[in-house]
Parts: C-alpha cells; sequence; structure tokens
C-alpha cells in the first residue's frame, strides 16, 4: 500500500479551509469537462479480445485427441486434450477437472446449489436442511460471491484479506467455533480487489485446520491465476494436494476459466476438486445436462496448442493492460501522495486496484466522480451486503478503457478524492 507521510489533517484550519477552495475550485472545472468514462467493470478491453480473433477460424476438423465427434451429445467432463492442458496450469490431475461452458460463475452456483439441495460426498445431509448455514468471507472481496451467498439465504462473516491471504487464524478460529460454518470464498491469486496472493503457507492453514463442519468446504476462484502484470509471476497454492495430505481431500473445489483470457462471453470455464467431488459434480450436473459445448472446447485446445500456449497468450495480455496499472498508480503517487487522505494497491497481476480513501468518504468520492461523468463501482461493493464498515474502499478496474481515457478517469478520482477528504475535514 502507498501510505502517506503528511497527512492533510495535521494543517491548520485555515490551510484546509483554503485547500476545500481549492478543490471545489477544481471539482467544478472537472464537471465542465463533461467527461464520460466507465471504471466500474474488470472487463477485456476490445484489443485483448482482439488477442484470441484466430478462435474465428477454429477449430480445424470436429474430432478430439481421442476421435470422439466434439459436435455430438456426450463427454459431460469436457475433451482430454484441453482438460490435460489447464490441469498443468492448475497444477492438478487431469481426472481432477471439469471443462464446461463459459462461465466459472455458472460453475459455482451449480456447486451451492448441489450442496444446498443433495449435501456434500463428506456430509450428512444437504445444506439446505440444515438450521443455519454461514460462509467465511475475507474483505475486501469479490462482489458476486456475496451475491451468490444472499441469494442462498447464506450468512457471512468477514476476515480481513492480508497481501499473503485471508488471516489464517481468524478463519480457523471462526471455522473451529461453529458448524454452521459450511465454507469459505478464496480468490487467492491476484485477489479481486486487492491483488493478494495467498501463500503456501496460508493454504496449509486453511486446508489443514480443524473444522466443526465435517463437510466445510473453500471455494477456491482461481479466476486471475495467469493474469500476471509482471514477469516475476506468482504461482498459485497447490490446494489441492496440501489438503489431500492433511486428511481433507475433498474440502478444496476449486474454479477458473478462460473469460478474460479469450473470449469473455464465449470462453470455457473448469472445475478441479478430488476425483469424488468431480463424480459427485457429474453425476448432480447429468440429471439436467448431457455435454457442454465440446467444438468451443476443440477450438480452444487448437488456439493454444499448450500449456505454454496459454503463457504466452498472457503475456501478450500483460502487454496491454500493465501500462493501464502503471498509469493508474502514477496518478494517484502524483495527485494523492503524501497528504494522508488515500492508499492504495501495487498489484502485479489480476483486473483490479482497491483504493482506500479517508474513513467515510468513499460514498462521496463516487457520487462526485458519477456527477462528473466517471462511473465507479457502487462503494461497499466489496463487502457482504454492501456494508463497508468504514466507509473508505473503492475497486479500480482499468483494463477495459484506452490507456488515454484510464488517465483522463483517474486524475478525476483524484480530484474527488481530494474534495471529499477536505469537506470531511473542514467539517470536523
Amino acid at each position: 500500500m502507498t501510505v502517506s507521510t503528511q497527512p492533510l489533517s495535521s494543517q491548520s484550519p485555515e490551510q484546509v479551509a483554503a485547500f476545500l477552495q481549492a478543490q471545489r475550485t477544481a471539482y467544478d472545472e472537472l464537471r465542465a469537462r463533461g467527461l464520460k468514462l466507465d471504471l466500474t467493470r474488470g472487463k477485456p478491453s476490445t484489443a485483448q479480445l482482439d488477442l484470441a480473433d484466430g478462435l474465428l477460424a477454429l477449430p480445424h476438423g470436429t474430432t478430439d485427441a481421442a476421435g470422439v465427434d466434439t459436435r455430438n451429445y456426450g463427454g459431460l467432463q469436457g475433451i482430454r486434450e484441453l482438460r490435460e492442458m489447464f490441469a498443468e496450469l492448475l497444477w492438478v490431475e487431469p481426472e481432477q477437472v471439469v471443462a464446461g461452458g463459459n462461465s466459472s460463475l455458472v460453475l459455482m452456483r451449480e456447486v451451492l446449489t448441489d450442496l444446498w439441495l443433495k449435501g456434500a460426498v463428506d456430509g450428512e445431509r444437504p445444506w439446505g436442511q440444515e438450521e443455519k448455514v454461514t460462509f467465511i468471507c475475507p474483505v475486501p472481496g469479490y462482489d458476486r460471491h456475496f451475491t451468490l451467498l444472499s441469494w442462498f439465504g447464506i450468512d457471512t462473516v468477514t476476515v480481513p484479506m492480508n497481501e499473503d491471504g485471508p488471516d489464517p487464524d481468524a478463519v480457523a478460529e471462526i471455522a473451529a467455533s461453529d458448524p454452521s460454518v459450511k465454507g469459505m470464498w478464496v480468490v487467492p491469486t491476484y485477489a479481486n480487489p486487492t491483488g493478494s496472493v495467498a501463500s503456501q503457507e496460508v493454504a496449509e492453514r486453511l486446508a489443514s485446520m480443524t473444522t466443526a463442519a465435517p463437510d466445510f468446504k473453500i471455494l477456491w476462484d482461481n479466476a486471475y491465476a495467469f493474469h500476471h502484470l509482471t514477469e516475476d509471476e506468482a504461482k498459485s497454492a497447490d490446494v489441492l494436494s496440501l489438503a489431500s495430505a492433511a486428511g481433507h481431500p475433498h474440502r478444496p473445489i476449486m474454479f477458473a476459466s478462460t473469460s478474460k483470457i479469450t473470449y469473455a462471453g464465449a470462453g470455457v470455464a473448469f472445475m478441479a476438486a478430488s476425483v469424488e467431488n468431480v463424480g459427485w459434480y457429474l453425476d448432480h450436473l447429468g440429471q439436467g445436462a448431457i455435454g457442454p459445448d465440446k467444438v468451443n472446447q476443440l477450438r480452444h485446445a487448437q488456439f493454444f496448442g499448450s500449456a505454454q500456449g496459454v503463457r504466452d497468450h498472457m503475456a501478450r495480455h500483460r502487454e496491454i493492460i500493465a501500462p493501464k496499472f502503471a498509469a493508474v498508480d502514477r496518478v494517484l503517487t502524483e495527485r494523492l501522495g503524501g497528504l494522508g487522505v488515500a492508499s492504495w494497491t501495487r498489484p502485479t497481476g489480476g483486473y483490479f486496484i482497491s483504493l482506500d480513501v479517508l474513513d467515510g468518504t468513499a460514498s462521496r468520492t463516487i457520487e462526485l466522480a458519477r456527477d462528473a461523468g466517471v462511473a465507479l463501482t457502487p462503494a461497499g461493493s466489496a463487502f457482504p451486503h454492501k456494508d463497508d464498515p468504514y466507509d473508505r474502499n473503492i475497486r479500480i478496474a482499468p483494463t477495459y478503457p484506452d490507456l488515454a481515457d484510464v488517465s483522463a478517469a483517474m486524475e478525476a478520482v483524484a480530484t474527488c478524492v481530494l474534495l471529499a477528504a477536505a469537506e470531511k475535514l473542514a467539517s470536523a
């Protein structure tokens, strides 16, 4: 995090008043520009999507490596050559991987639905028959995870998301003390929105800890595992092996996808888990599905060619988006550094930057930005029920706009941060 050294709060009331007036003038000038910029969602840019246009000429032929016609029914687990490719990337075995449709979020919902209606491989009864179900949520975290829990009526309890992953002491204490605590979310590599990377040590703690619920699940959403911003590429912790070694082989269920690798709306999603969990999932899936889009899976397998092909493709993504992250950091440093009104992450991968502003000013900052033509993710989005107890966190998503627009948007955001902070300090 970038931390200020000369806080605005240490200035005299007269200095703060003068600063406030200057920021009001700057904001009026900003509004007069008539901007229309959007930093709300972590979407790939058009240039990134263009990198995968080779998919449109594929596949060559229609049979997979096993000689199966991919145009036909069947193959519920997905074609083997693509599962082998991503098994290598995710540090698991092909038998532990399911290749599905285009959305890992759909896989997560299906897994939660199966747990709710049918119960886990290692459970005594369906979760829906429990008096209460609670999930541990590291925060700041991914809003879509919290939306799913809310939809199921699952209660939430939060723990801090540190630079090396979820606070393992806090997680272990909660999981061991209450049998209604059935699971937790983890975005282990370049977490949304902080960019944190769960260490092997933290993953081992989570995989081996004692839990009051025997069917406790770690939903390990490895959405950004390959989305590096530097050549120093973080390696995801091998949670499946760690859990198996600890005697809890069915605890983690991993998710990943090509949604931000090829086409966001026409990629391939993956689930990885113990062989027993894979069988459990496929058995339930088979009650309402006959097979995924194997033609699309085949074109992806041919497009990449190998696991190294995926890595090479992601290096081209890095060339496009890394300058945008650098622009965010440059503007925030130049405009906010040393004033004590904000801190922010400098991720080495992923799709987001987590900006913490002066307590009690995130909502105001976002309101000011909206009125000036810059859309930001709503305040509190990185917390369950959108409840940021300090009203300080703002998620910045710089990937979709072009580089010039990212810089312009962040200049605007900086002005709004300063005005909101000055208003608060002047009224204190």
